[in-house]
């Protein structure tokens, strides 16, 4: 279409606009957990899902940790692609969370959402306007 063609030019600001608003995302996720250490055990507990029983309170701390300064860091385009697979893993986790709970795909569907488009974003890059852009 016509209309469209000039669209693909802008390839770069669209990926600035993705990481800007899925990072502010983040941070608002993140921070509430991470300023509310007595919530960092809760969110752990989640890692049992994986098999994993133990310091439930560190995995809460490192989930609230990489959602927040994983956001800071996904808006800034600083270690992208590392940032976009500790954001998957933590979705992942999220999702199998709820899955394990029995909401099925209705409570599961932003965390799937947002591993999909962590996924996308690990092999798309963070385009030109990043600060670690090579």
């Amino acid at each position: 279409m016509a209309l469209f063609s000039q669209v693909g030019r802008y390839s770069n600001f669209g990926l600035l606009l993705m990481r800007a608003g899925l990072g502010a995302i983040m941070i608002m996720y993140g921070l509430p957990i991470l300023t509310h250490s007595d919530q960092w055990a809760d969110y752990g507990s989640a890692m049992s899902n994986l098999h994993v029983h133990f310091f439930p309170a560190f995995w809460g701390f490192m989930f609230a940790l990489t959602e927040t300064v994983g956001g800071l860091f996904l808006i800034l385009g600083l270690w992208f692609r590392l940032v976009c697979l500790l954001l998957l893993f933590s979705f992942i986790v999220a999702a199998m969370t709820h899955f394990s709970k029995g909401q099925g795909i209705d409570k599961a569907a932003h965390a799937l959402e947002l591993c999909f488009a962590f996924a996308g974003l690990f092999f798309v890059g963070p385009g030109s306007y990043s600060v670690d852009r090579s």
